[in-house]
């Protein structure tokens, strides 16, 4: 692959993890702004053109006055109102629509040409896939709140967050390989500490992202703005309501808005193990400069969920926790990209 190239294919790469933090972002801002529910159809050709007359702004308001969000929460909206969530929720799916088409494009003329080799292809097709694939989770994700529930499935929620997660991650991995131009796999260090203290750290990242979809579709920040306290109390009340008892750390707003604050602390320690293991060992100048970026993200991302709470889910605030969390990932990603492709792993 030459230079030109290899170029070609990193500044793709590099607009679409850029798209995908956007689109995650800009995804919470329709959430939090309840304007997720207003289009209560996906019309994937027809639905790039919003209502123009008159008549198709009153037959749109006319379907949404159907749905069980009009009818329990928004029974006195106005037509006026309406417009205002509807041209949100229009404008994510535009962006969406036109993410998509920058993804696949470039990738079937990558292809095409032969700049991506076909030996070479199978993660970049997944990239494209699963962006398509996202598209259809977004709208099973909205589906769930119109039938009688007028809210989405939490679960739904949060397992179309991990998928952007994973697409984020596949992105930026292959984004990782072309900036290095393709450094040789270590397999002798999947064995070592650096990579352990790394993959822990990401696993309980990966955790406690999903915890923060699960908050997100419960709406369970809304539950309290007080901190360190619930209620008045460390331990609120109501933690195992719910029957049978698992279900609690699932779908209980309370259980599952103590895990999430509290477990960001576990986070923060696995941070600070890995940063003490960068300080006393030789690890790589890539390695030891992300996980001084680690612990600084993981720091500012708890003082943010904080002040989310405090300021009850401000939304700028909240955004803000969101895009952080995406950049923490990242950077976890990048220091164990760079653990795995040393030239010498440490042991220990």
């Amino acid at each position: 692959m030459s230079e030109k190239d290899n170029n070609a294919l990193a500044n793709w790469l590099l607009v679409v993890c850029g798209l995908i933090m956007f689109m995650v972002v800009f995804g919470g801002a329709v959430r939090l702004t309840r304007s997720g529910l207003s289009i209560v159809e996906w019309n994937p050709i027809s639905g790039v053109v919003p209502p123009i007359s008159e008549a198709a702004w009153q037959a749109e308001f006319a379907k949404y006055q159907e749905s069980p969000e009009f009818q329990k929460i928004n029974s006195t909206m106005t037509l006026t109102g309406y417009k205002e969530i509807f041209y949100l929720e229009w404008f994510h799916r535009l962006i969406a629509r036109f993410a998509g088409l920058f993804v696949a494009i470039p990738l079937l003329r990558f292809l095409w040409k032969g700049i991506i080799p076909r030996k070479k292809s199978a993660l970049y097709i997944a990239i494209g896939l699963l962006f398509g694939f996202q598209g259809y989770l977004g709208w099973y994700m909205v589906s769930s709140g119109l039938e009688n529930n007028p809210h989405v499935s939490h679960f739904r929620l949060t397992i179309h967050l991990l998928t952007a997660i994973l697409l984020l991650g596949l992105a930026a991995w292959a984004l990782f390989n072309h900036k290095n131009h393709f450094p040789r796999f270590n397999r002798e260090a999947l064995g070592s500490s650096q990579f352990r203290l790394a993959a822990t750290m990401m696993a309980v990242l990966i955790l406690q992202i999903a915890y923060g979809g699960l908050m997100a579709g419960l709406k369970a920040g809304y539950l309290t703005n007080q901190w360190p306290l619930m209620f008045g109390r460390l331990i609120p009340p109501g933690m195992a309501a719910m029957k049978p008892w698992w279900d609690n750390f699932f779908s209980s707003t309370t259980t599952v808005h103590f895990i999430h604050r509290w477990f960001a602390f576990a986070v923060l320690l696995a941070a600070f193990i890995l940063y003490w293991r960068s300080r006393s060992q030789s690890y790589a100048a890539q390695v030891a400069k992300g996980v001084l970026w680690m612990v600084g993200l993981t720091a500012l991302q708890i003082f943010l969920g904080v002040t989310v709470v405090w300021f009850k889910v401000n939304i700028v605030l909240a955004l803000t926790h969101q895009l952080v969390a995406l950049f923490l990932f990242v950077t976890t990603l990048y220091i164990n990209y760079h653990v795995l492709h040393q030239t010498e792993a440490v042991s220990g």
